[in-house]
């Protein structure tokens, strides 16, 4: 199943979206929370590659290969969607799900802009990362209504299909 959602969130990516809507890093808390071991770092990363690649090939603006500083950042925002979902895994998860879409809005925010401002796009000053930042703040919007949808589109799926599965089986 995981293998399924993985696919189905690279192929996410070439719908048209608002920007910086994705399922990315919902699927990083989800695969943080729900899939053992190392293969759980590698679910957001595969989707993200698999994208940027045939985004790339296709010529797709915003998606594929640009600058490696700015891609780096954003591939390790990425990546730290996944254990900030194991955090997710103990507990009452419900009182956590917020939360941990929160942080993974705010991390990918913060080292994605940083990366951006590493790049070639703004001066390497402080003024510079503020002018960065600033005028990121739309997207990271954009990015807590599309993280906070997909949490709960995936996190809300998998638990209901596992309570209806539970039903069945004591029935």
């Amino acid at each position: 199943m995981i293998y399924l959602l993985t696919l189905i969130v690279a192929a996410s990516r070439f719908l048209p979206h608002p920007p910086n809507v994705a399922c990315l890093g919902a699927l990083g808390l989800f695969a943080g929370c729900y899939v053992a071991g190392k293969r759980a770092y590698l679910i957001p990363l595969a989707a993200l590659l698999v994208s940027d690649i045939i985004g790339h090939v296709a010529g797709i603006p915003g998606m594929g290969f640009y600058n490696l500083v700015t891609m780096f950042a954003v591939y390790a925002g990425m990546l730290l969607t996944v254990p900030l979902g194991r955090c997710l895994a103990s507990g009452n998860r419900w009182a956590r799900v917020p939360a941990g879409s929160l942080a993974a809005s705010t991390v990918f925010f913060l080292l994605s802009n940083f990366g951006v401002w590493l790049g070639p796009w703004y001066p390497s000053t402080l003024a510079g990362l503020a002018a960065c930042f600033g005028n990121a703040i739309p997207f990271f919007g954009y990015t807590l209504v599309g993280d906070a949808f997909f949490v709960a589109l995936m996190f809300g799926a998998y638990e209901a299909s596992r309570v209806r599965a539970f039903r069945f089986a004591t029935a």
